[in-house]
């Protein structure tokens, strides 16, 4: 089983139903940006992470503060009004300035506004980094691994979600030269840094 289908099969025991109540929407619009938002995030996870200083830091974000203990109790979780600030931080390293981008295009397929779709990506955030974190560890996973890991998920991210990603690819490669990388250099290593690498 994919990452993906993890947290979503997590969510599927009434997670959808306490996200819907938490920001105040139909349960039906948060499943639609769950759809989006699992690729978008798990796809900037990969992306970020495409060169040794971006996994390595990834790797030791998992090993210090994800370990997919988050997991054991996601209705508590959630209930507990989830995400908040861990999870807006998360977004703001993985998509950096495109956050906002893609929270618009999610609220557009969903007929949401970006504020309710930031609020919906940073609960779903952690609950991503929890469950890689959970597949590092139990896997025994080493940095190889662990890009290897994200590099399968991109691709089932791709297979499930194939317009979030071209998306997502298109936003990431802001120049148009097919070279996402370049682009977050310029965007500086603030993409990474205050989370990963512990700043």
């Amino acid at each position: 089983m994919s990452l993906m289908d993890e947290v979503m099969q997590q969510l599927q025991g009434g997670g959808l139903e306490a996200i819907s109540k938490q920001v105040g929407v139909d349960t039906g619009q948060v499943s639609k940006v769950v759809q989006g938002a699992l690729p978008a995030i798990l796809g900037g996870l990969a992306k970020n992470s495409a060169t040794p200083e971006g996994l390595g830091a990834l790797a030791g974000a998992l090993d210090r503060d994800h370990d997919g203990g988050v997991l054991n109790d996601v209705m508590g979780f959630l209930g507990g009004g989830g995400g908040g600030s861990m999870g807006a931080g998360i977004l703001r390293h993985v998509l950096g300035s495109r956050q906002a981008p893609v929270e618009k295009a999610l609220g557009q397929s969903a007929g949401l506004g970006s504020g309710q779709v930031g609020q919906i990506l940073a609960m779903l955030a952690p609950l991503v980094m929890g469950a890689l974190g959970k597949a590092k560890k139990s896997r025994g996973l080493d940095t190889s691994g662990l890009g290897a890991l994200l590099g399968q998920e991109k691709s089932h991210a791709e297979k499930k979600a194939p317009d979030m990603m071209g998306m997502l690819g298109g936003l990431l490669d802001s120049d148009g030269d097919g070279n996402v990388m370049d682009d977050v250099a310029k965007m500086g290593s603030g993409l990474l840094g205050g989370l990963f690498g512990g700043k």
